[in-house]
């Protein structure tokens, strides 16, 4: 039996916990946190078939201006997809799903996974997360890594950078370094409040390290912690400061911690295969996992949609609004971002 969830309840928590197939984008916390921050409507879907096979599919209801309503398995995230033991239960809920966006009318569904899916759609697999083993002991990690890893570190303390961990006290310190490098990307930025939402609800599991010269941050991350896993959603530098290397010290610092904390394993999180961002994870000895990225026309059965049109789109817009007057992209941004799904 298939049900909607109202909320999450005793079930979904019991799905997640157990499984070795849950990720971040499973954790109950997005279902209230991404409805109150930005107003949309949680698609959550758990099923038990009697005979001990039970499994969960988080989505959301994007109704967007102009360009029609989208379900997606997440938005704003790495992965999401159906959590499931059973390969059968994850093929039902994706079909319950997909009957669920063709009877609202959405154009679109996405499924972001971490293992591909038994439907007659093609995946992209342009996207790997970027995983990194951890030891209990952070001085075993720093010997494991490349020396120039290690030397770019030390080239970061020399010249001066510190570091400060905290929580939502340091949200406007991220948020005013995080709209400055959001914009360089050509990307409209988060809406404070929906940071503000993600730290409030993950409460004593989420973190902020930023890192500064002379009393200005010139980079930050946020990290939230799932299960064993500390996970890094993100994350920024500015760009004049690149010379000083505060990334490698940024990273280092929270990996530190995170060995101290004991996690057992660190995300940097996606990239595209082969980009900078990709290049920088990989030198600390990351590995790749492998993500299955499906966009869906529901109104057409299985089948996967073309994407060349939005990404011509995307490509004006993103060299765009790098032109902007930075305060309109911190005003008019997160009206933006909060219908961009990816």
């Amino acid at each position: 039996m298939i049900q909607t969830l109202p909320d999450c309840g005793g079930t979904w928590h019991r799905v997640v916990n157990q499984s070795n197939r849950s990720a971040l984008a499973h954790a109950p916390e997005w279902f209230s946190l991404i409805q109150r921050a930005y107003g949309h409507t949680p698609l959550y879907l758990t099923m038990d078939d009697g005979n001990g096979r039970s499994g969960v599919l988080p989505a959301f209801v994007v109704r967007r201006p102009f360009f029609g309503t989208v379900v997606t398995s997440m938005p704003f995230l790495d992965s999401g997809g159906p959590c499931s033991q059973s390969p059968e239960t994850r093929r039902v809920l994706v079909e319950h799903l997909i009957a669920e966006a063709r009877r609202i009318g959405a154009t679109r569904v996405e499924l972001r996974c971490s293992e591909p899916l038994d439907i007659a759609a093609e995946p992209a697999r342009h996207k790997v997360n970027l995983t990194l083993p951890l030891s209990s002991d952070p001085d075993r990690l720093w010997r494991g890594f490349d020396k120039q890893v290690r030397n770019q570190v030390r080239k970061a303390e020399r010249s001066g950078l510190s570091i400060e961990h905290g929580g939502v006290e340091k949200l406007r310190a991220f948020y005013d370094a995080f709209v400055v490098r959001m914009r360089d990307l050509g990307s409209p930025p988060h809406a404070p409040a929906f940071l503000r939402a993600v730290i409030d609800g993950f409460g004593a599991r989420a973190r902020i390290v930023l890192v500064q010269k002379g009393g200005v941050t010139v980079g930050a991350l946020i990290a939230l912690a799932f299960k064993d896993r500390l996970v890094v959603p993100w994350a920024i530098c500015l760009k004049e400061y690149f010379s000083f290397c505060p990334n490698m010290l940024l990273y280092w610092e929270t990996l530190r911690a995170a060995c101290g904390e004991g996690f057992r394993c660190f995300e940097f999180g996606r990239s595209t295969r082969d980009s900078g961002t990709y290049r920088f994870k990989r030198q600390w000895g990351a590995q790749e996992e492998q993500l299955f990225w499906y966009s869906i026309a529901p109104g057409r059965g299985v089948s996967q949609t073309n994407e060349t049109a939005h990404a011509s789109t995307a490509l004006i817009l993103h060299k765009a609004w790098q032109w902007l007057p930075l305060a309109l992209t911190r005003s008019v941004g997160p009206h933006i971002r909060r219908y961009l799904t990816q």
